[in-house]
C-alpha cells in the first residue's frame, strides 16, 4: 500500500509508509493542542520517537499519564490499550508507531 495520509480537525497526522501483511508503519505528528482521538490498539506495537517531548495519555477512566519521550528511544506494548493521546506541551512531538500483524 502507498503512502496515506489521514487528518481530522484538531487531530495528530498520521502519515502511513507501510501497510502489509506483517507490519504497518504510521507516522504520527502531533502540533500543540493535537490529539490522536479515542482508539483501541488491536495490535502489538513499537514506538520509535522522532522528536523529544511529553504527550499526555487519557485513558477511559480519565486518567492522565504524561509520556516522555526521547528520539531514537524506542518502547513497545502490548495490544489492548485504550486511550486518547494529546499533545499539551509547548512544542510539537512525532513518533513512528510499527504495529505487528
Amino acid at each position: 500500500m502507498g503512502r496515506g495520509v489521514i487528518k481530522r480537525n484538531m487531530d495528530a497526522t498520521a502519515t502511513i509508509f507501510e501497510d502489509n501483511e506483517r507490519v504497518r508503519v504510521t507516522e504520527w505528528r502531533f502540533a500543540v493542542g493535537e490529539e490522536t482521538g479515542w482508539h483501541r490498539h488491536e495490535l502489538d506495537y513499537t514506538v520509535v520517537p522522532v522528536s523529544t517531548g511529553t504527550l499526555t495519555i487519557v485513558d477511559r477512566s480519565g486518567i492522565e499519564t504524561s509520556n516522555s519521550i526521547s528520539i531514537g528511544v524506542p518502547y513497545f506494548r502490548y495490544s489492548g490499550a485504550e486511550h486518547n493521546v494529546i499533545n499539551q506541551s509547548e512544542s510539537p512531538v512525532a513518533f513512528i508507531e510499527i504495529e505487528i500483524k
